[in-house]
């Protein structure tokens, strides 16, 4: 965070620099946009597949099919839930949160796809319903499903705090990658990356800049569905902040189960093939 007192004078041109405008990093006007009626069309013929339950301050991963459907839903409302997708057939491909971010911006909603590391660099999933796409932008800069914050984490809660919650969602997602594939703990945590935060209502203030989080809109039957643009496996951690309109990392807050609802038209459909970049790196 910047000093609120700057040790070095502005200089005469300060004014000047500081009108440069702004120039987006990413523009994605040339980026080619999903399909989003061949995905309507496959959604009226997908039916129920499979179904997992995601216990308060508990996380659990749940395989999801190449032109499938999967929903998360606050069943009882008051949730947020901390999301991690990873390429069933490669774990090491899973989302990228910060080149979501960079593409669709902070938060996401109908129409953003999560897209993932590199080298392969390419659709995961694609939002097609969301039940708070209402909410928009609150007076405070706040909006809802960001790719901003990373996830709680007995790391940071250790540095600030000098103790072990085992029930963060860093933890959660650990726990439950490993069950769900039978890698150890020790080699399921490496494969735990920057989520998406469901329900999550967040921004940044506007004094020190800072990450925020305030009591999210989500109410009982709000939901997100994805399209799922190959083989996923798709974790979720029901975050112990709650709704994360006080604690974040605690036993404190009131928590609630979320459900992960997959949808499978059982069509054949073809994931988007790996970013074209040759890996050359100038060699």
């Amino acid at each position: 965070m910047k000093s609120k007192t700057p040790a070095f004078a502005a200089p005469a041109d300060a004014d000047v620099r500081r009108a440069k405008p702004a120039v987006v990093c990413y523009p994605t006007t040339d980026l080619a946009p999903p399909d989003l009626n061949m995905i309507a069309a496959r959604r009226t013929r997908a039916v129920s597949s499979a179904s997992v339950v995601v216990p308060p301050r508990d996380a659990r991963c749940i395989a999801v099919p190449a032109g499938g459907f999967f929903r998360i839903t606050a069943p009882e409302g008051y949730q947020v839930g901390d999301l991690n997708v990873w390429a069933a057939d490669d774990l090491s491909e899973h989302f990228y949160s910060g080149k979501t971010r960079a593409l669709h911006g902070t938060h996401l909603s109908t129409g953003d796809r999560m897209w993932s590391r590199f080298p392969n660099m390419r659709p995961m999933a694609t939002v097609t319903q969301d039940t708070l796409d209402w909410y928009g932008w609150d007076a405070d800069g706040g909006s809802v499903h960001d790719v901003i914050g990373t996830r709680c984490d007995p790391y940071t809660g250790q540095l600030l705090s000098g103790m072990d919650y085992h029930y963060c969602c860093h933890s959660n997602l650990t726990r439950a990658l490993a069950d769900f594939t039978g890698l150890s703990l020790t080699d399921a945590e490496p494969l735990v990356h920057d989520v998406l935060n469901v329900f999550m209502c967040t921004g940044f203030t506007a004094d020190t800049h800072q990450y925020f989080m305030k009591a999210s809109p989500v109410r009982a039957g709000d939901y997100l569905e994805f399209f799922a643009e190959m083989d996923l496996i798709v974790g979720l951690s029901a975050c112990p902040g709650g709704d994360c309109g006080d604690e974040h990392t605690s036993d404190k807050a009131t928590c609630y189960p979320l459900v992960i609802d997959v949808f499978d038209s059982a069509e054949p459909f073809t994931a988007p093939l790996p970013n074209a970049y040759d890996r050359s790196h100038g060699r």
